[in-house]
């Protein structure tokens, strides 16, 4: 199949054709035909003058080398579709359906918030309180860098608490999996370190899975619950969202409907997916039609519509950002003109995802795939956005090239780290390319001298140099956050 992938994308869109027609729901003529325009609008944020790009889904899937796809649309406050396209499993050849189930990775962040707001409006957390009033299993070890400011739930939901540990890798399905308290302490067989303060809390943002984890084992000490009973039977369960589970591993039921995983070159995740312990940064195993279920719910109850786990107040504190301009609590505010979205992504070793949801007027859209590669997932999203009309959402940044001295591309090329990874600036002919951790690449373009893009990333990144003039790394803005690589 890996060869098959690699060497024909006649064969990949045959493959992929068949199976959407596999196990799927059909709808209305008019939503049929709306299917068909999201799959033929695909589009990136950054776009070249005189050469804008639009894309099939199955020429994208071809391009990424993408195994599966699931979609579901949200309009008018009611999932209007959900489809699956390609394999969950290529081995087996098992379909994506609408109801197969991925893994959720950072999404679980989301759905976690509304769990612990839940304790909150119970009156069970304050939200501004102490973490270490909660935590009785475990007791969070201030130190000099806390500068005697305490931990809030507010600071650990908003990822403003200064804590350590960005993201977990998982573990082998099989191998000795660590306690919440080794996983905090990064001890083994913890495979991550401690979760520890960098900085003062409440000074700035700094997404960490390290604090979320801290807030599983709060819930866990406080309901005296294991932490995927009390999501079952308080968040998941009352949204609707029966086939989705925070349970680590799988239980053996839903074995059936999982997809496995797979890296950008094709391999196959070791044991097919990965387990979580943290489950509420990155254990939520679901699919697009249950997540459009909780985006709905958010819609619904911040409108006073509905309040089936929180009440119109705490949706709208949820909703609200803290601190940071765009990060809320478990979630992540962007603003389109007018108009106001919530949302998160999420990436599980295999796995990626994204959803959006608006705040008025009942629109959004779940994209999920089983890869390492989640290029596909904005692109899927604004033709979704173009289809169904959303104002101001998909306004691309319009780039025009310029041609950059071979002597200068050539002084760019080299190894950068940036959170972890490592990323190649190469030239391959007169093409310059963007690896990333030595598989996924990219063409790059530049726009100046010092600035260049991918048409797949929505980012904008610029060179430094220090003052003899030599390259030092490059940089790239979120909002007001700088993001800086280090040349290696």
């Amino acid at each position: 199949m890996l060869q098959l992938l690699r060497s024909s994308g006649t064969i990949v869109l045959l493959i992929i054709t068949l199976h959407v027609q596999a196990q799927q729901p059909t709808y209305s003529k008019d939503i049929e035909a709306k299917i068909k325009q999201v799959e033929n609008n695909l589009s990136g944020w950054l776009q070249i003058q005189d050469s804008m790009n639009e894309w099939t889904l199955q020429e994208r899937m071809a391009y990424y080398h993408l195994r599966g796809v699931s979609i579901a649309v949200v309009h008018d406050y009611k999932i209007e579709w959900a489809r699956g396209y390609g394999l969950a499993d290529t081995a087996t050849k098992k379909p994506v359906t609408t109801q197969t189930l991925f893994q959720a990775g950072s999404i679980s962040k989301s759905l976690n918030s509304v769990g612990v707001l839940k304790l909150v409006q119970d009156k069970k957390i304050d939200l501004y309180t102490d973490i270490n009033t909660y935590l009785r299993s475990w007791k969070f070890p201030y130190d000099s860098l806390s500068k005697g400011k305490k931990i809030s739930t507010a600071n650990l939901l908003s990822h403003t608490a200064g804590l350590t540990v960005h993201g977990f890798p998982g573990y082998a399905n099989g191998d000795t999996i660590p306690s919440l308290p080794e996983v905090l302490n990064g001890k083994a067989p913890a495979n991550t370190g401690a979760v520890r303060s960098q900085f003062e809390p409440g000074l700035r943002y700094q997404y960490s899975g390290g604090g979320t984890t801290i807030a599983q084992l709060m819930v866990q000490d406080i309901t005296q619950q294991p932490y995927d009973v009390y999501m079952w039977q308080h968040v998941l369960k009352p949204l609707g969202m029966t086939m989705s589970s925070y349970t680590q591993p799988p239980a053996a039921a839903s074995q059936k409907f999982l997809a496995t995983g797979y890296h950008d070159d094709g391999k196959e995740v070791d044991t097919k997916f990965h387990v979580y312990p943290e489950q509420a940064a990155a254990g939520l195993w679901t699919n697009p039609t249950d997540l459009s279920k909780y985006i709905i719910e958010t819609q619904l109850s911040l409108q006073g519509r509905s309040n089936k786990v929180l009440d119109q107040k705490m949706t709208a504190l949820r909703l609200t950002p803290y601190i940071d301009s765009n990060a809320a609590l478990g979630v992540f505010i962007e603003t389109k003109g007018t108009d106001k979205y919530f949302g998160h992504n999420g990436a599980d070793e295999g796995f990626l995802s994204a959803y959006t949801g608006s705040f008025e007027n009942g629109n959004g859209v779940v994209v999920m795939v089983n890869s390492d590669n989640g290029s596909i997932l904005n692109e899927v999203i604004n033709s979704v956005a173009k289809v169904y009309g959303w104002k101001d959402y998909y306004k691309p940044v319009v780039k025009k090239l310029v041609a950059v001295p071979d002597n200068v591309l050539d002084g760019y090329a080299g190894d950068y780290l940036i959170n972890g990874d490592t990323i190649t600036i190469s030239r391959k002919g007169s093409q310059s390319l963007f690896t990333v951790n030595r598989s996924e690449v990219y063409k790059i373009y530049f726009s100046s001298p010092e600035d260049f893009f991918a048409k797949e990333i929505t980012i904008v990144f610029s060179f430094e140099k220090d003052a003899a003039g030599k390259v030092t790394g490059f940089y790239f803005k979120r909002g007001e956050r700088k993001m800086s690589a280090v040349r290696l």
